[in-house]
């Protein structure tokens, strides 16, 4: 059998078409980038497509955060019914983009979190990549997550790696912040240094309220929100997580910030107005991402969001305030669009690159990101 080619054989062994999907913890679909990466070069968006979650597969989704009766196959059969919208999404891709399944050398398929419990050992991501090579016969590189964690890391977040290799900058130090379900940022030092982890929670909280009270999936350009006035008693409380304390290396998800989490919270403020509590709960996630700045990147000279709450634009004003009145004053704040890469492209992005990577060989995590023992290729192949 001849020897498996690396990209230490050859300098451009990883080149070729990827695609990327990445279904975050707002769970309402799949963002799908097709894209050719060449050593050296700026990565070339060939097609981009999202598909969205029926409502079965969303409550699938949502009733594995936490436990209950029959999960494996309750699991096994939500992993089905993702594998299968992945294709959706594969498929659009091959046609936006025009290129045919033999042309892509892998898909990047984050999987959807239902479990994070890094300080236990272990991460779970279900879907089904064996599935999904089968419904595109694409290689499919899966499970980026648990490596890192064997070997001592958090598991999360992943994508600095790859804000470092498109957003660094020698001119100043930056923050890229992502805006999904859980907020998570970059810090991208002048020096070329880079440090990332996870905030607490963005979009988890607000669509939740939105769709107890407005009966909708998300807070349309944060208007409920505007019609609110912020709580600072139960800011003050909401503030008052061990979480928001802890030094990075840290990572967080729906284990934590869920449900009963803010309904526990919530006790003592019955009376409040529901468009109050969404106005506090931006708050909540514009003051613990400016606290994370000023902790631990004072120098920051420009914040660039990413992410689905990039559009909100409530939101953006109230990260904006948080980080003046937090004392890094003066510090603008835009979307990723300003460094050439829309925010929704941004994450499926990631996992395409972090899908190269793993063809290479090449180390997909930041040891001084996660906490692991060192730097590790990510992911598992199954094979076309």
């Amino acid at each position: 059998m001849a020897p498996r080619q690396t990209q230490r054989d050859s300098e451009h062994a990883a080149d070729g078409v990827y695609f990327g999907l990445m279904s975050g913890t707002s769970m309402d679909g799949v963002d799908g980038i097709s894209v050719r990466f060449e050593k050296g070069q700026k990565p070339v968006v060939l097609a981009e497509a999202f598909v969205g979650f029926a409502a079965g597969l969303r409550e699938a989704l949502f009733s594995l955060q936490q436990p209950g009766e029959n999960e494996i196959e309750r699991a096994s059969l939500a992993g089905n019914a993702l594998a299968a919208r992945y294709a959706v999404c594969c498929h659009e891709l091959l046609r936006a983009g025009n290129v045919s399944p033999e042309e892509v050398r892998a898909i990047g398929a984050h999987g959807q979190t239902v479990r994070h419990r890094p300080e236990k050992g272990y991460t779970v991501q279900i879907q089904n990549p064996a599935l999904l090579a089968e419904l595109t016969r694409i290689d499919v590189i899966a499970d980026f997550r648990s490596r890192d964690v064997a070997s001592g890391g958090q598991g999360a977040p992943l994508v600095p790696a790859f804000h470092a290799t498109v957003f660094g900058s020698r001119q100043e130090t930056r923050v890229v912040c992502n805006l999904g379900g859980i907020s998570n940022i970059t810090i991208l030092w002048n020096t070329g240094a880079v440090r990332g982890f996870d905030c607490g929670p963005a979009n988890a909280l607000l669509d939740l309220w939105a769709e107890r009270y407005l009966g909708k999936p998300y807070d349309e350009n944060g208007q409920f929100a505007a019609r609110g006035t912020l709580h600072q008693p139960l800011l003050n409380v909401l503030l008052d997580e061990p979480f928001f304390a802890q030094q990075p290396p840290k990572s967080t998800g729906r284990d934590l910030f869920n449900a009963q989490w803010l309904d526990a919270k919530l006790k003592g403020f019955e009376s409040l107005a529901p468009a109050d509590v969404q106005a506090t709960l931006v708050a909540l996630t514009a003051v613990s991402i400016a606290r994370e700045i000023e902790r631990h990147a004072p120098d920051c000279r420009a914040v660039y969001v990413c992410g689905g709450g990039a559009r909100n634009p409530v939101l953006m004003q109230a990260l904006e305030k948080a980080l003046e009145t937090g004392g890094v004053a003066g510090v603008p704040v835009s979307t990723t669009d300003a460094l050439g890469v829309p925010p929704h492209q941004v994450e499926p992005l990631a996992f395409a690159w972090l899908a190269m990577q793993c063809v290479a060989r090449e180390p997909g995590n930041l040891a001084t990101v996660t906490g692991a023992a060192g730097e590790r290729v990510l992911g598992a192949i199954y094979p076309r």
